[in-house]
């Protein structure tokens, strides 16, 4: 435990948060401090074929220790954290044998992580934790998961007798803006499949997640003087919130669950002249993604037959682009790679909670690439923000099943 605490303490207090504003692969040039750090690593702990190419994509070799031939498999995960909060300066506080109370992550700023609000806490008492100080993100999405595939790679190299075949991991930049697939060499990663550590609680077991798009909305309007203004002025931000109040009321992140998809605003801005509304659409179903994409141009189109006559042009323009899409479609035809990752997990221990992921990961954008990349838990909670936290155990019990799948794939097994 104590050597998984002190790897993972070495990871997240690297700042690696990346940025959608830029242009550049990594989106920031200090995702390459960890990155480089991993590649000696990496090395040092035995890893054959150790590469990092000029977007700080990294790859390694575990070298097969059977004589028949045996599947590749692969494991992933990304280095970089999410711009939603900041990662800079990341103190982690060790909660040894938490006793299901509340955790002050800052008293100065009276910040505290309580089962009252966030009841997981409770399923971890007795455990170990480690969370942040109130005033960062911790990054266990996805240190967390380097960690796990890193202790594990180094478990099986110091353990022989545990037979595995060929194994190849690989770590990824900007997976938090969306791209951390976009510059893969799935054809030199060369792996049959592969597994992304990347999911939540101990036991998560994800083979869907969203379909999903971004959406940008820009108004335009009319700027006259208020007071002589009646028949002639168009206010570009009244007409975006009208749009946003158009949206179906109950489809938004905050009032659904499980496979209901959503209507998410992220941002809007402007003025009289001119308002920008972005917004992401999000659905497990194909048809009903199509359907929500349809929507949006409906009220679009709705909103521009209304002002046509005032303002001549369209008072509205839509942007609509597709994200990435459900990997069911893409791992169903190979089934049994999710079967063995829930064997791997009972025969650890763990009880399989296999659940559609309510979100992206590299591992979708991967299975449309040629690469089917179910998702595996990494054993944080609360990511994106300063109440997040992760428990040692479940990172120890990721490890543990990293190394059983590779134990299982080598013995042929998949049921």
């Amino acid at each position: 435990m104590q050597h998984i605490i002190d790897r993972f303490i070495s990871y997240v207090t690297v700042d690696t948060e990346s940025d959608a504003n830029s242009d550049t692969t990594p989106s920031t040039a200090k995702q390459w401090d960890l990155a480089n750090k991993l590649v000696d690593e990496l090395k040092a702990i035995g890893l054959e074929d150790v590469t990092i190419d000029e977007n700080a994509y990294i790859m390694a070799t575990l070298p097969s220790n059977v004589a028949h031939d045996v599947p590749v498999i692969g494991f992933v995960s990304h280095f970089d954290t999410t711009p939603d909060f900041t990662g800079a300066n990341v103190k982690p506080q060790i909660v040894p044998n938490y006793n299901g109370g509340d955790i002050v992550l800052n008293a100065e700023k009276n910040i505290v992580l309580s089962p009252k609000y966030f009841k997981d806490l409770l399923q971890y008492k007795g455990q170990t934790l480690i969370t942040t100080d109130g005033t960062t993100l911790l990054g266990a999405d996805d240190k967390a998961g380097i960690t796990e595939i890193v202790t594990a790679m180094e478990y099986l190299i110091q353990h022989p007798e545990i037979k595995h075949g060929k194994i190849r991991i690989g770590f990824t930049p900007d997976e938090e803006i969306g791209r951390g697939a976009h510059k893969f060499d799935v054809e030199k990663f060369g792996a049959d499949w592969a597994y992304t550590m990347d999911g939540s609680q101990i036991g998560e077991l994800e083979y869907e997640n969203f379909n999903a798009a971004g959406a940008k909305v820009t108004f335009k309007g009319k700027s006259v003087h208020p007071g002589y203004a009646k028949g002639k002025m168009i206010n570009s931000m009244l007409i975006a919130n009208g749009f946003i109040s158009t949206l179906p009321k109950n489809e938004v992140p905050e009032q659904t669950k499980g496979y209901e998809g959503f209507f998410h605003v992220t941002g809007i801005s402007g003025s009289i002249e001119e308002t920008t509304v972005q917004l992401i659409i999000r659905d497990h179903d194909a048809r009903r993604f199509k359907k929500r994409k349809k929507l949006l141009k409906k009220i679009v189109d709705k909103i521009n037959r209304k002002f046509k006559k005032q303002f001549g042009d369209d008072i509205a323009v839509l942007e609509i682009k597709d994200q990435y899409y459900n990997m069911r479609e893409k791992v169903e035809p190979v089934f049994h790679i999710v079967k063995i990752a829930e064997k791997a997990m009972k025969k650890v221990g763990i009880k399989p909670i296999i659940k559609p992921i309510r979100g992206g990961t590299d591992g979708s954008q991967l299975s449309y690439m040629g690469l089917p990349c179910p998702n595996i838990f990494a054993g944080g909670h609360n990511f994106h923000g300063k109440y997040e936290y992760v428990p040692v155990e479940s990172m120890v019990k990721a490890v543990e099943v990293i190394v059983k799948i590779a134990d299982l794939t080598a013995k042929g097994e998949k049921e």
